[in-house]
């Protein structure tokens, strides 16, 4: 096998494949990256048994040549020295050329290293996955809803469904949920042409926290796939496959309270804001309890926090408006602010049935995004 390559390309490629590969793997072949040379390209592969990610470097594109003098076959070297190399290489092409032994040579300028490489043919294969059943999301609205629903995941391994974000599609609806039993982010969003549906799909927030970085924020659109246990994301030049989580995800939709007490609306970046300064004398070991209180007049709150070996804070904030009854409610200061962040909406609207039920915000403009919070008790 031998070819020349761009260094930038195989180095954004060499990036992201980084991402699905563990030195901490059972299978000793996976702590490598596999390295194909087709007539079209390139192909690299990395994969922890969890996920996998394949990156493609065409050989032209767009009247550019990546790749040139390509003698088809393939080898799987150790990722970690490879990655480093082909960051501090020095010119701006890189020859690789692997013989009969699979030893490889890897020149740039006058640089040349000597690896050793493992047989492909020892590299697990990736699922082939059916796509015909799948369905297309633009690449910035899929980071938008990770974005907006990934936190709430758990990250106790003590129910491990609920360290994964639960997928629902039906009648053209993508519903993405997720929930550590204390709080829950939810957003919908509308997939016209799916000609496939599927009622609960639970991906590892790990998964689409990579899945996300990898992304380009692009305009382009990316195609999913689902099978029984995987998913595939397919742009361009790249496949993300990740494996799904088993078991039943418990029904949330019970859990979005159906009547409203007390309704306030209020300036997203505001209120963050406020809450963020009373956080910090919110203690550690009581989940940073901030503690909002409604007062007479109905055009401000009050946001305190009280750390009886450090002091107290309070801070009065106007309100655009607050209907319904008075309220003392306490709440964890960061789950508050990891909700606000994920509102992307100038105006929150917060719904409350009282001081210990759950309470919900919404973008006050009506998009489908819903923050659920559970309060916290205090004496």
């Amino acid at each position: 096998m031998k070819f020349i390559v761009q260094r930038n390309q195989l180095l954004a490629s060499v990036q992201d494949v980084m991402k699905a590969i563990s030195s901490r793997t059972a299978i000793p072949i996976l702590t490598g990256m596999k390295i194909e040379a087709k007539e079209t390209g390139i192909v690299l592969t990395g994969s922890d048994s969890d996920v996998s990610i394949e990156s493609h470097i065409p050989a032209e594109e767009d009247g550019m040549v990546y790749v040139e003098d390509i003698e088809p076959g393939q080898i799987v070297l150790q990722a970690r020295y490879f990655s480093e190399i082909v960051r501090k290489l020095p010119e701006s092409t890189i020859e690789i050329n692997v013989d009969k032994q699979l030893q490889v040579t890897i020149r740039s300028g006058k640089a040349e290293f000597n690896l050793n490489g493992q047989d492909a043919e020892e590299y697990p294969h990736l699922p082939k996955l059916n796509t015909d059943d799948s369905f297309e999301l633009p690449i910035d609205l899929l980071k938008s809803v990770i974005k907006q629903t990934v936190f709430a995941v758990s990250t106790m391994e003590t129910r491990p469904i609920l360290t994964g974000v639960h997928l629902k599609l039906e009648e053209h609806k993508l519903q993405f949920t997720a929930t550590d039993s204390h709080r829950l982010a939810s957003r919908e969003i509308p997939v016209e042409d799916a000609n496939t549906s599927f009622s609960s799909v639970v991906i590892p927030g790990k998964s689409l926290n990579e899945l996300s970085k990898i992304l380009d924020d692009t305009e382009e659109s990316i195609d999913i796939s689902v099978t029984d246990n995987q998913i595939l994301f397919r742009t361009k030049h790249l496949n993300f496959l990740s494996r799904l989580l088993d078991g039943n995800y418990p029904e949330t939709s019970r859990l979005i309270p159906e009547e409203e007490k007390t309704v306030m609306h209020v300036n997203t970046r505001d209120l963050l804001h406020t809450i963020d300064r009373a956080s910090l004398l919110a203690k550690e070991d009581r989940n940073n309890v901030v503690r909002l209180t409604t007062l007479e007049g109905n055009t401000a709150i009050q946001i305190s926090s009280n750390s009886p070996e450090i002091g107290h804070v309070e801070e009065e904030m106007a309100v655009d408006s607050i209907s319904g009854e008075e309220l003392k409610i306490s709440f964890s200061s960061k789950y508050m602010m990891d909700a606000l962040k994920a509102i992307e909406s100038d105006e929150v609207k917060i719904a409350f049935t009282g001081a210990m039920r759950p309470f919900v915000l919404r973008p006050a403009n009506d998009e489908p995004i819903i923050q659920l919070i559970l309060p916290v008790r205090t004496y």
